[in-house]
């Protein structure tokens, strides 16, 4: 059964089961309503708050004491191809053959993507996509400013400068409302990032992108089959990106992937990330062109080929489990979800809570976040305004950025910083739950919403001993 909670109280639902969920979304949000409704008529406003347990941070049980699943799984049966392949002394792609090929393929069908490129890493994903789209010295990349730190570096290590669009609050991803402000002659790219697994508004995206004649490089490195309208992240824009890092829902330490449904452009992406080397369809007078070693070894992506089964039923059991806290936090209130595009599904590498102190009487986000952790619930603090942390100070001042741009446009890109008020305001807000979270039983996703409770509840005097 699903137990939706309304003011404390136990709605119980029918429940699926979690790992092959046939209740939309949409419907069960509509049934955990209607429920919530009627029980209000019975229960009044206040039973809950009078009645609350203690949280733990004033002296009260963890909601949550279990523990979380751990990362990364590993699994005794994937070691033997792995030894045969150690064993073999055939390690790298180069000589042609091997797993890594295999694993390109199984990726592209996975995705539906016309071809897929297997690389080292996510951020080498990144910057060989945007040298195949043309970005070079003295470009412009419209960049979404939420993310990880690895976005916008694929931009500086091209030369090129990543501007910043805005971040829409209710969504957490760039606002395409903002893009066209920050186009000008030198823009050759929009780089959006799915962040947290959550697909961006790629139609009018792509719409922006096409009106002025520029590529479109989807940072999905969080979005492993992640939907937009039917389609996979990364194969909406014209190349889409992968990390399979440590901490990412398919790991191999490190490792990355390129998608795309042009075979030309993933095939100069393969070129370039094989020491320039001509390959398949990029062929040219020479046997080289610019080029570097972003190449993938075959017993990664033997541990990345042992695990897609895997990651197809960990993504529906983490959809199922987050739909339900979608469900229940709606009933909470200060502790939104992020809003997704119609007809798309998330991934959810964290799952973000939009968090209002003014709802929890003034508690700031961090003694939230420090009271969920109290509860045996971890989450942090998301990310913050990382222009501000003086990276683009340094890039201002380098030598080759002052020969590459005037020093008014130089001051004025730095001074544009400040008007990225959606983004300043996302990372004062956001609240993410922790990655294996999603992975846990129903049960847990209980503990997480009583957690909530539990601190809304006692938020007053949570907030004066702060």
């Amino acid at each position: 059964m699903f137990f939706a909670f309304f003011r404390g109280q136990k709605i119980i639902l029918k429940d699926p089961t979690p790992m092959n969920n046939h209740l939309t979304r949409r419907h069960f949000i509509q049934t955990a309503a209607a429920s919530a409704v009627a029980l209000s008529a019975r229960t009044g406003p206040n039973v809950f708050a009078a009645d609350a347990a203690k949280p733990a941070l004033l002296g009260g049980k963890p909601a949550h004491t279990g523990g979380w699943p751990k990362w990364p799984d590993w699994r005794q049966q994937w070691e033997p191809e792995i030894v045969e392949i150690l064993r073999s002394g055939r390690w790298s792609r180069a000589g042609g053959g091997g797993k890594v090929p295999t694993f390109e393929a199984e990726w592209a069908k996975l995705l539906g993507a016309k071809k897929a490129l297997a690389t080292s890493s996510g951020t080498t994903a990144l910057i060989t996509s945007l040298y195949a789209a043309g970005v070079d010295a003295g470009d412009e990349v419209i960049v979404a400013p939420y993310t990880f730190i690895a976005t916008y570096n694929a931009v500086l290590i091209q030369k090129a400068l990543p501007v910043f669009a805005d971040t829409d609050p209710e969504t957490l991803t760039m606002c395409p409302k903002s893009i066209e402000s920050r186009i000008t002659e030198r823009t050759k790219a929009i780089l959006p990032v799915h962040i947290y697994g959550m697909p961006c508004y790629m139609d009018e995206i792509n719409a922006i992108a096409r009106k002025h004649k520029l590529a479109v490089v989807e940072d999905a490195c969080q979005a492993w089959l992640a939907e937009y309208k039917g389609r996979k992240c990364g194969t909406v824009g014209d190349l889409g990106c992968f990390s399979f890092q440590n901490s990412k829902h398919i790991p191999s330490g490190e490792g990355g992937a390129i998608t795309g449904m042009n075979e030309k452009l993933v095939d100069k992406c393969h070129s370039y990330h094989n020491c320039g080397r001509s390959f398949g369809t990029n062929t040219g007078s020479g046997a080289f062109t610019r080029g570097n070693n972003f190449r993938m070894q075959h017993f990664q992506a033997s541990i990345l080929l042992s695990q897609i089964e895997k990651l197809k039923k960990e993504t529906a059991h983490r959809q199922a489990n987050a739909d339900y806290l979608i469900a229940g936090l709606n009933q909470i209130g200060g502790v939104a979800p992020a809003r997704l595009p119609e007809n798309s599904r998330a991934a959810w590498h964290l799952f973000p809570i939009r968090y209002d102190a003014a709802q929890f009487n003034g508690l700031p986000k961090g003694r939230f976040i420090q009271a969920m952790g109290k509860e045996g619930i971890p989450c942090g603090g998301g990310y913050h305004e990382q222009y501000n942390d003086g990276i683009f100070d340094e890039v201002i001042n380098s030598t080759g950025y002052k020969r590459l741009w005037s020093a008014d446009r130089l001051k004025a890109y730095r001074e544009s910083f400040k008007d990225l008020k959606g983004n300043a305001q996302v990372c004062a807000t956001t609240v993410g739950l922790s990655q294996t979270l999603l992975l846990a039983d129903r049960s847990a996703m209980d503990h997480i919403l009583d957690a909530i409770r539990k601190i809304k509840a006692h938020s007053a005097e949570l907030a004066k001993k702060a």
